[in-house]
């Protein structure tokens, strides 16, 4: 419905969308908002549980082997102290030691910096057994507050696999942000797998047909399973997008965890006054290169999902030799479009090896610009439609998969747009055989 002004009474967020077919598909914005939702709390819970562990072991165990002072310490008493838990009792060992800092004297009750307590009695009575009352032992220090010491140093690398949990909620929550991101507003049929309810379709018209006659021809139905809005499918973009942007994350997430670690220790000693300078030099270069992960990951998870979504439908699957078929193109987003043109390609793809190492090369055999479109502005909520025909060219080769070698058939979108890197969509087609056999 639209106003006497020309304007679109329609809201902008809708609980329901439009049906498909004989039913109606809820809100795939509210989706993608609840997905996004969930992802970025999990992905918040691990950053906070990374923070906490980094507070509570990784950064005190550094103090304790790096920056505390060794001196010496008279034991005063010592007791297994108790902790009544619904699992059992827990022990650790504590011990009173007495030591002058700067002419001031210190009473502590202690044994390690983690100060955990934990099972096994005869464990912690065994560590009680090897210091005497009034003899005198070496300890470590803060300088910083001379009143923490410790009897031993040294690191709970069992401990370390609590990393796993918060580690795993971040790599989760991250990867669901950009699958998130990837999918926004996109229909349950778009992400359908390949076990969707519609088969693929043979030239013939008949649906789940066997093809025998052709074993190297691709599996259509990741393509037939989406039927789609204004003419018969929806067409899959290409995953390389999301699988970079994916590796990209988890390379950024794995590299700047193991630099927060090397950064947390150099400035650590630095704020202590004892810089550890070997350690500083060696942490720079690679901070420099997590930022230059970050730089590269974000600029693509913003160039995917700041563009808008790309939909691409066809009025039949697979596509036949010398036929015409029509194309329905939506470029959604708030976009200043200086050129939008779709292109109809096929590429050769070899793989062989050299050597021991296996080489791919591909060959772009066929390319023929189907639409074009200059100088317009996309509005949000109003994205840019057009309808256009494509022929497959008589006698081609049709779309074709081995170990060694594949014909693949594409609709690329292409766009240069005002304020964003110019981008390049990927739609993949499937050609069968002609009558001919070709």
């Amino acid at each position: 419905m639209r106003s006497p002004w020309g304007g679109s009474l329609a809201p902008r967020f809708r609980i329901y969308q439009k049906k498909r077919g004989n039913r109606r598909t809820g809100s795939e914005t509210l989706g993608s908002i609840g997905e996004a939702a969930f992802f970025a709390a999990l992905f918040v819970l691990g950053c906070a549980g990374l923070v906490a562990i980094f507070a509570t072991l990784v950064i005190p165990e550094y103090r304790a082997n790096h920056v505390f002072v060794e001196h010496r310490c008279v034991v005063r008493d010592k007791q297994l102290a108790r902790k009544e838990t619904p699992d059992g009792t827990l022990f650790r060992p504590e011990i009173r030691i007495e030591y002058v800092v700067n002419k001031e004297t210190y009473v502590v009750r202690t044994y390690d910096i983690r100060q955990a307590f934990s099972a096994g009695e005869e464990d912690k009575q065994a560590i009680l057994d090897q210091f005497e009352i009034g003899q005198e032992y070496p300890c470590w220090y803060d300088p910083a507050d001379p009143k923490v010491a410790v009897l031993v140093r040294g690191y709970s690398w069992w401990f370390w696999l609590t990393f796993l949990v918060p580690a795993s909620f971040v790599v989760i929550g991250g990867a669901g942000l950009v699958y998130a991101g990837l999918t926004w507003g996109k229909s349950a049929e778009r992400r359908a797998a390949p076990t969707g309810r519609l088969g693929p379709r043979e030239p013939s018209g008949q649906r789940g047909g066997p093809k025998t006659e052709h074993p190297t021809l691709p599996d259509p139905a990741n393509i037939t399973n989406s039927p789609g809005t204004e003419l018969a499918y929806r067409l899959p973009v290409a995953p390389s997008t999301g699988v970079r942007l994916v590796v990209w994350l988890l390379a950024a997430l794995g590299w700047n965890g193991m630099v927060a670690v090397l950064a947390v220790w150099a400035i650590t000693g630095h704020l202590a006054g004892q810089p550890d300078w070997i350690l500083t030099t060696f942490t720079l270069p690679f901070a420099v290169i997590g930022i230059g992960l970050l730089v590269v990951f974000l600029r693509q998870f913003l160039l995917t999902t700041g563009v808008g979504p790309t939909l691409i439908e066809i009025s039949d699957q697979p596509l036949v030799p010398g036929k015409r078929y029509d194309l329905f193109l939506s470029q959604a987003g708030r976009l200043k479009v200086n050129c939008l043109e779709v292109v109809f390609v096929c590429e050769e793809e070899a793989t062989y090896r050299h050597g021991t190492d296996a080489r791919t090369e591909t060959r772009r055999v066929y390319e023929q610009a189907v639409f074009r479109q200059e100088r317009f502005e996309i509005r949000h909520g109003m994205p840019f439609e057009a309808r256009f025909p494509i022929e497959v060219p008589a006698g081609a080769m049709h779309s074709f998969q081995s170990e060694h070698n594949e014909v693949n058939w594409r609709v690329i979108v292409r766009g240069d747009v005002v304020g964003w890197p110019s981008y390049e969509r990927s739609f993949p087609v499937i050609v069968f055989p002609g009558n001919n056999g070709s």
